[in-house]
């Protein structure tokens, strides 16, 4: 690499680090709450407002789909902002990014340039599905996905260093804490990762040995504190069910044959070509032979990438799954792609020049596409339009020229762009989408309905179905538990029912509340 390269490689490294924050946080909190968002604040609201912290409940009812991790932490962040908005509901998913990043870097940093390492964490932070979708929700899978990482590294590092009982003990130790936040799928997780690395080392007995035993009971011990605990609210027989069936609901066996075959096709083109873009270009080095050769030879590749066809099976053979449930294995494919990357960018073989010359059409088309917004009508209203575009046209054009002259540091080029096309959806996307959503209208009807029965008994009748965003806008704002009424209608009290799915029920209906999917209204009644 010339001094040049050198130079302009430093001033990128300085620009991303710049940009990684305005491009995450501006707008953070603009748009409206979407169910998944608002189902884990909603558990974490209940708690605080029933002053119980063991078992998670939803109106009243026992909740049974996740344990309730990832809800402590939202009631700490909400402590600690002293507020249930957006903005507090979202912080944790890009802190989690930062860390999960930070941990890319630091275990990949063990063993390759502080160049690749920069690249793995930023290929994860700028794939499209991260980038462009989950990096603004208030999800648990950003989270849970950097605790099952860090449990892989974990277990690799310190079982390299034949420290097996800190190996054993560590992993599992993190296994807990992920099953604590989401359930069974870390304990599949933890078994194919161990079982496929030690079987791969010709080390199978130690699964057999005293220091796995004591990391299994590590596991036993945390998880069996916590349903202890729980066992004094309620009994484990309806819980072990249903989380049971929350981890076998999308497996093979609940489709079609012909559904599942489409799905074993069309799952690594959706996962690299559509959710992972444009990283997943750098896939194309798998169908050289000498690649998977070169993945062999070195053991933290030969580990993350064993570990990442392991566990991708389980989602590859499963119709149906989000791809956010692969955010744990997707920056061990990256890794592994990176590194092949580096083993032969000095032969330019043919996925090298395809891959070079399909981000390099990316980089030079987008110059002019920064100057769209100010033809678009409907972003007219933005504020400093002509300024943001005008910023954009500058950044995109230098960047594109970068790109072009400084071929060895193309990626990171890439990776710059990214951001910048980040901060363009906070700027022009995301206000659009909020002034279009009709989530904020429902929303916006939720809290009318709270305020104007904030005095009066408001129940829910019997199986009217709910929608996470109404109930948890509608509870923050009563300020209480909005419960479910099993029983005989009292006629002192406001019911919200489902006037569908009781069509015979008399009532007098009071008023009515918007959901927002499949074009509901409901009633609020009195009997």
């Amino acid at each position: 690499m010339d001094r040049n390269t050198e130079r302009y490689q430093r001033w990128l490294y300085g620009l991303i680090l710049l940009l990684v924050l305005p491009a995450l946080l501006i707008n953070l909190g603009v748009l409206t709450l979407i169910d998944d968002e608002a189902l884990r604040a909603w558990v974490a609201l209940e708690m605080r407002l029933s002053d119980n912290y063991i078992v998670p409940q939803l109106h009243g009812e026992f909740y049974y789909k996740k344990p309730p991790v990832y809800n402590w932490m939202l009631l700490s962040v909400f402590q600690l902002t002293g507020s249930m908005d957006e903005w507090s509901i979202r912080i944790p998913t890009v802190a989690f990014l930062l860390l999960y990043c930070g941990t890319i870097y630091y275990f990949v940093r063990k063993h390759f340039s502080h160049e690749m390492a920069f690249l793995s964490a930023l290929a994860f932070l700028t794939c499209g599905r991260i980038l462009f979708y989950d990096s603004f929700l208030g999800l648990i899978d950003i989270s849970y996905s950097w605790v099952t990482f860090l449990s892989f590294m974990v277990f690799y590092h310190l079982a390299a260093r034949e420290r097996w009982l800190a190996a054993f003990a560590g992993s599992y130790f993190l296994a807990a804490v992920g099953f604590l936040m989401k359930g069974l799928p870390s304990v599949v997780f933890q078994g194919f990762t161990l079982i496929a690395w030690l079987v791969y080392q010709k080390q199978f007995r130690r699964l057999f040995q005293w220091q796995h035993i004591l990391g299994g009971l590590v596991f036993v011990a945390v998880v069996g504190s916590y349903y202890a605990a729980y066992l004094q609210y309620n009994s484990l027989e309806e819980l072990a069910s249903v989380l049971f069936n929350e981890s076998a609901k999308r497996t093979a066996g609940r489709y079609p044959l012909w559904f599942t075959l489409f799905h074993l096709f069309t799952y690594p083109f959706e996962l690299l070509i559509y959710h992972f873009m444009p990283w997943g270009l750098l896939a194309l080095y798998l169908f050289r032979r000498r690649s998977w050769s070169q993945v062999w030879q070195h053991p933290f590749i030969a580990f993350v990438f064993l570990t990442f066809l392991v566990n991708v099976t389980v989602y590859w053979t499963a119709p149906k799954v989000h791809p956010r449930y692969v955010f744990m294995i997707i920056p061990l494919l990256f890794i592994t792609l990176l590194y092949l990357h580096e083993q032969q960018k000095q032969d330019r073989p043919w996925p090298y020049r395809v891959t070079m010359k399909l981000l390099l059409f990316c980089c030079l088309i987008l110059p002019p596409a920064a100057l769209a917004p100010l033809f678009l009508e409907r972003l007219q209203a933005t504020p400093w339009l002509w300024a943001k575009s005008l910023s954009l046209f500058v950044a995109f054009s230098a960047l594109a020229y970068g790109a072009w002259k400084f071929r060895e540091a193309r990626l990171l080029t890439t990776a710059a762009v990214l951001l910048v096309v980040r901060i363009a959806f906070n700027w022009f996307a995301l206000p659009d989408r909020h002034a279009n959503d009709f989530g904020d209208v429902v929303r916006k009807d939720a809290l009318r309905v709270a305020q104007e029965y904030q005095s009066a008994d408001l129940r829910v009748y019997k199986d009217t179905e709910w929608q996470p965003m109404t109930s948890f806008y509608m509870t923050r704002e009563a300020g209480r538990i909005i419960p479910i009424d099993w029983e005989t209608p009292d006629t002192s009290a406001y019911y919200i029912i489902d006037p569908k799915a009781y069509p015979f029920v008399p009532y007098e209906k009071q008023d009515e509340l918007l959901m927002r999917h499949g074009g509901k209204v409901y009633d609020i009644v009195k009997f």
